[in-house]
């Protein structure tokens, strides 16, 4: 070509003009931009001319300054590749094809209309149909100007030139939608996630609510017939009272889980094994005739397994409470080293093998299956009903 420009320069007007575009939203990625100025700079680089995509075959003509402008056609538009494809390939296309129709020597920027392609196959969004066509007939238009300016290709030649260029469209199309059923499965992952989240939330509120609020029923029946005994009656109030703060600090932590405050976190935010004895003593104020039974050394436990563990404890006293109200209950917890053991017996007649709620006891025992453990209910021989659970310690710190 004639006319010559040292690369660096040409960089630092392209760099002007790129601000320009991203000061207007036009760029949205650094890579795009990379991209095109890259190409733009192997543009003027002669040993690179070999390297491109010529076609028609016509008579050579020297390079002027229209045939820069129609290179930097099919270079700088790509900067907008991705965020614009339609127009990048509105662009590209046209250069390229006045570039071959004119006969000027061949560049590398030339390599710029596949990229569009591509680009228009993997990111355009809307009239994908409408945009294919337009490039259809726009190829169509510039095969009869180069078969009326005498270009010695066939029709196979175009048919091979055509089906070369769909192949970078089709190549994008298939991009685009392995992308989108990426974020199929991402999106119905975390549709799973929540669903699960919420289940295990439900059945938090529905441990929590049933078992305090049962409590606290249970206990404001009892006062009524204890009038004539000041103390036990404060001793009833008193229950009343650790069983509602309970409930409350146990709600207003899923409530914080809920809202997501980022709030930092309580010492203690869910109930442990450590508080079992507190939650028998809790029932045994109610009027509720239990006691605790724990054998071994409580093993390291992961935190599910553990609130697991307490709530089997949690269910199964509720249940007493509800059903078997005085009735001699027995909670016996063995620890070993790869978990808990825990057996909940409850006295009474045959009738109340039927009585548990059966919404808490399924919830439990798909509480316990998560946690890899296993859980039994059922009417006792002698009368009565049995909560037996195995859970394992999982990996605990």
């Amino acid at each position: 070509m004639p006319v010559r420009m040292e690369s660096s320069t040409v960089v630092r007007r392209l760099r002007r003009v790129v601000r320009w575009w991203r000061s207007r939203g036009l760029v949205t990625r650094d890579r795009e931009l990379a991209l095109a100025l890259v190409l733009t700079a192997l543009v003027f680089v002669p040993a690179l001319s070999r390297i491109s995509s010529t076609f028609g075959d016509l008579p050579a003509r020297h390079g002027d300054a229209f045939a820069v402008l129609l290179s930097l056609g099919q270079t700088v538009p790509l900067v907008v590749r991705t965020r614009r494809p339609a127009v990048c390939l509105a662009v590209v296309g046209p250069s390229f094809a006045v570039h071959e129709s004119l006969g000027y020597p061949p560049t590398f920027g030339s390599m710029g209309l596949y990229l569009a392609l591509y680009g228009a196959g993997s990111h355009l969004s809307r009239h994908r149909n409408v945009v294919a066509a337009l490039a259809s007939a726009g190829y169509l238009a510039f095969a009869i100007t180069l078969h009326t300016l005498d270009s010695p290709g066939r029709f196979l030649d175009y048919l091979i030139f055509f089906l070369a260029l769909a192949a970078f469209w089709l190549l994008g199309s298939y991009v685009r939608a392995r992308r989108a059923d990426e974020a199929e499965r991402r999106r119905l992952a975390a549709l799973a996630a929540t669903a699960a989240e919420r289940s295990r939330i439900a059945r938090e509120l529905h441990d929590v609510v049933t078992h305090h609020v049962t409590a606290m029923v249970v206990q404001a029946d009892a006062a009524q017939f204890l009038t004539e005994s000041p103390g036990r009656v404060t001793e009833g109030l008193t229950a009343i009272s650790g069983t509602g703060r309970q409930a409350l600090g146990e709600l207003r932590h899923l409530l914080g889980v809920l809202e997501a405050t980022g709030e930092s976190a309580p010492t203690r935010r869910t109930p442990a094994l450590g508080t079992i004895e507190e939650l028998v003593a809790r029932t045994r104020l109610g009027g509720q005739p239990v006691e605790l039974v724990e054998e071994g050394e409580r093993p390291p436990m992961a935190a599910g397994a553990e609130l697991a563990a307490y709530r089997v404890v949690q269910e199964s006293l509720t249940n007493a409470v509800k059903h078997a109200a005085g009735h001699a209950t027995e909670v016996w917890v063995r620890y070993h080293r790869d978990g808990v053991d825990i057996d909940v017996t409850t006295d009474g007649p045959s009738r109340v093998a039927h009585a548990p709620d059966g919404r808490g006891l399924n919830g439990l025992r798909e509480r316990v299956g998560l946690v890899g453990g296993e859980l039994e209910a059922g009417a006792r021989p002698g009368g009565g009903f049995s909560v037996s659970a195995r859970i394992p310690a999982g990996s605990g710190s």
